[in-house]
């Protein structure tokens, strides 16, 4: 289920969600229009989509096993951390002009502001994905490849593979590994938060 957005724009049983032909023209939407009606209440604030070379994409929801991982990843991490680089859930990741994600889980520069949040400043995103695994590793990682997000994460919740991508560019990442749950995954920059994802209780 997609999460209502504000209901009085809209005529009753209208879908949230819309499939144009192929060869018809969209109108592309910008990062600050789509602030812009955010604050103007034509969209609601807690409404989950992503903005993709300026096309709104509606986010599946996230089924259980999603969710217990993610939650006992962030616990883990965040006793594990040190001062260096902060880390953040589910936050509006703005890549450009006419794009922005919304990854799981979003590690960056312990110098930074939330403000100051972009590819530069970024240190590693975390995709976790038990329906949409192809699209995680597929169009999702080049569009976080092509803005030079420096290492992106994909799990897969339902084997506990993680596939591992750095060096980006604008062909994709130049680098991809996969390992497995028994495998121990540790970001370049932190080897303190170094986990074996079949070693971690599920929440």
């Amino acid at each position: 289920m997609l999460p209502a957005m504000n209901t009085h724009f809209r005529p009753d049983g209208t879908s949230l969600t819309t499939r144009a032909a192929d060869d018809l023209p969209r109108r592309r939407w910008t990062v600050a229009e789509i602030d812009a009606m955010v604050l103007a209440g034509v969209i609601d604030e807690g409404e989950r989509f992503e903005l993709i070379d300026g096309d709104a994409v509606p986010m599946s929801s996230k089924g259980i096993r999603h969710e217990s991982y993610k939650a006992s990843l962030l616990s883990f991490w965040m006793k594990a951390a040190s001062g260096s680089y902060r880390i953040i859930p589910e936050t509006t990741f703005r890549l450009g002009d006419s794009t922005f994600l919304e990854p799981d889980i979003l590690f960056y520069d312990g110098k930074s502001r939330i403000a100051d949040l972009s590819p530069a400043t970024s240190l590693l995103a975390v995709e976790i994905a038990d329906t949409t695994l192809a699209y995680d590793r597929g169009r999702k990682a080049l569009i976080y490849a092509r803005h030079g997000v420096p290492a992106l994460w994909v799990i897969n919740v339902n084997t506990l593979q993680t596939h591992v991508y750095a060096d980006p560019s604008a062909d994709g990442y130049l680098n991809m590994r996969t390992l497995g749950p028994d495998e121990t995954l540790m970001p370049s920059f932190a080897p303190e938060l170094a986990v074996k994802l079949g070693e971690l209780p599920e929440f």
